[in-house]
């Protein structure tokens, strides 16, 4: 059963907002746009923080981004946008099955491959599926974790760095995407989108 807008904000974490930005996504034209602007900022964040460590490992933290929205409200449209920005050639499956789909690009930056994990949560029943599942380890790896209903899994997930809320726009006219940034990481790529 689909979730209501008040499960929606609910769900968005309890912690100052850094930043909030909304855009109107008019068509599947706008919201690849929108993906594709979050690909190269997300690619300037990397080689930002790939600059300033000393480390001969690349310093990127990754990032953790929630997803929020109704069945059909353009999640994983806007997951394949990012990744074909990213140079992802292949298929881009929802993981609702799955829970988790792995990819690894290789952006055009001189930061190397880069991961990313999208999972999808709509099947938890419980949050302690969540932790049973084992996939906080991938948190903790310098990738970039995109999680389509994160409200599933409780507050086990943790603060994310951004939240992308999704809602149909005006008069069912296309989508409304709201995104919060929730640290600095996350902050620094909605200003670049």
């Amino acid at each position: 059963m689909p979730d209501t807008p008040e499960q929606h904000h609910a769900s968005l974490p309890a912690v100052p907002v850094l930043l909030e930005r909304r855009f109107e996504l008019a068509d599947e034209t706008a919201t690849d746009a929108f993906g594709a602007r979050f690909a190269h900022a997300l690619e300037a964040l990397r080689t930002r923080q790939s600059s300033q460590t000393a480390s001969p490992t690349p310093g990127f933290a990754g990032l953790h981004v929630q997803l929020l929205g109704d069945l059909g409200a353009g999640k994983t449209s806007l997951v394949r946008a990012a990744l074909r920005a990213l140079g992802h050639a292949g298929r881009v499956r929802s993981p609702t099955y799955t829970l988790v789909e792995p990819y690894t690009v290789h952006p055009g930056d001189a930061g190397g491959e880069l991961q990313l994990y999208h999972f999808d949560l709509y099947r938890f029943s419980d949050p302690a599926e969540w932790a049973d599942a084992g996939f906080r380890e991938y948190f903790a790896q310098g990738a970039v974790c995109l999680v389509e209903w994160p409200q599933r899994a409780g507050g086990l997930l943790g603060v994310p760095d951004l939240v992308f809320q999704l809602e149909p726009g005006e008069h069912g006219e296309g989508r409304v995407l709201t995104a919060y940034a929730y640290s600095a990481s996350g902050k620094a790529c909605l200003e670049r989108c």
